[in-house]
């Protein structure tokens, strides 16, 4: 669960070290009224949107070739962006943090541009919750969460308002910004007409309980590579895999049910087969984000890495040795910061695919 710059701050303070360096010492406190709140009938409420100048979802790999791609997807795609705010001075990111939106605007450039031949991406700005949050049991890490979410639900509400009315729906995150997602789709989704128009959820980087969490979400992990109205997460490791350090936190938890998540298998559905439990080689890979040092330009190798789900490492996905995408890497040799990166261009081709079906059915 930890994010770009982590896995320098871990490996310099170790883990008590890091929780003094990052978890906040003050106690949470919202601002009074909409104080600092994004507005999201604006344009600078939007990192991405339908028509604003620099959408950040417009951005693509120096080599990649679009012309022979149909971009004419009519998806609204809704993307969550992971945590990019790293300080302790508050629980919660200000929207007017310089480094937090410059590393936000990363993440959906690299992330949320694996939909944009799907449709139209809404990614919000949102008053994250920090770093330190996921490092720390304390009420108040629990409290900037569901400070956070407050936002997610506004942009929410403001992007189905925008969006076509009969538009098909993606729902995309990362880390903080999938648990965001999950959380939308058990309190927002679920049992309501909008399910019917989801073509996929792609809550990727955040663990989901087969047992615990996946009934409340109200959609089915995907089974078939052309299965619309599914679910589609992963967490990837390189070999060998230490998953240990991420499911020690969260089996201390409960799952969406009330039930324990401790020891339960996780959904995994393998981003290059498109299928749950799957496993694939690297030559099905059609190509991996590899960025230049500064992390302004990325372009994509064809099979990198491979992809197996490992039912015995509790669902985790394995992508083989170590890649070398750069210094973000987590102890456990734990890719989290690349979910996206390692499956650039299956992520979009599954999107695509699952549309495609979608507006067959």
């Amino acid at each position: 669960m930890l994010v770009i710059a982590g896995a320098f701050a871990y490996r310099v303070f170790g883990g008590g070290l890091m929780r003094a360096a990052l978890v906040p010492t003050a106690k949470f406190a919202p601002p009074i009224g909409d104080a600092g709140a994004p507005d999201y009938a604006s344009d600078a409420g939007w990192i991405a949107k339908p028509g604003i100048a620099n959408d950040a979802s417009a951005w693509r790999p120096t080599d990649f070739d679009e012309a022979g791609e149909d971009a004419s997807g009519n998806a609204a795609v809704f993307f969550v962006h992971p945590t990019s705010y790293l300080q302790k001075e508050r629980w919660n990111a200000p929207l007017d943090d310089g480094e937090s939106r410059w590393r936000a605007r990363l993440f959906v450039q690299s992330q949320a541009s694996a939909f944009a031949n799907a449709g139209r991406v809404w990614a919000p700005r949102y008053r994250q919750a920090t770093f330190g949050a996921f490092l720390t049991s304390e009420a108040d890490a629990q409290r900037a969460l569901d400070f956070a979410y407050q936002d997610i639900e506004r942009a929410f509400d403001a992007f189905l308002r925008q969006a076509p009315a009969d538009a098909p729906l993606i729902l995309a995150g990362h880390s903080q910004g999938a648990l965001h997602v999950v959380r939308l789709l058990h309190e927002r989704v679920r049992g309501t007409p909008l399910a019917r128009r989801v073509v996929a959820a792609y809550p990727v980087g955040w663990p989901i309980t087969l047992s615990a969490d996946l009934p409340g979400l109200g959609l089915p992990g995907c089974e078939r590579a052309d299965q619309a109205g599914c679910v589609l997460t992963w967490q990837s490791f390189a070999e060998p895999a230490e998953p240990e350090q991420i499911t020690a936190i969260f089996d201390e938890t409960r799952g969406l049910n009330g039930r324990p998540r401790r020891g339960e298998p996780l959904l995994c559905v393998n981003p290059l087969t498109g299928t749950r439990d799957g496993a694939a080689p690297a030559e099905a890979n059609p190509g991996t984000l590899i960025p230049n040092a500064e992390l302004t330009k990325a372009t994509l190798q064809p099979r990198a890495v491979p992809a197996r789900c490992a039912p015995e490492q509790r669902g985790v996905l394995l992508i083989g040795d170590p890649p070398s995408l750069g210094p973000y890497v987590l102890p456990g040799n734990n890719y989290h910061v690349y979910d996206y990166a390692l499956f650039w261009s299956a992520t979009r081709a599954d999107a695509a695919r699952r549309l495609a079906a979608f507006n067959a059915r």
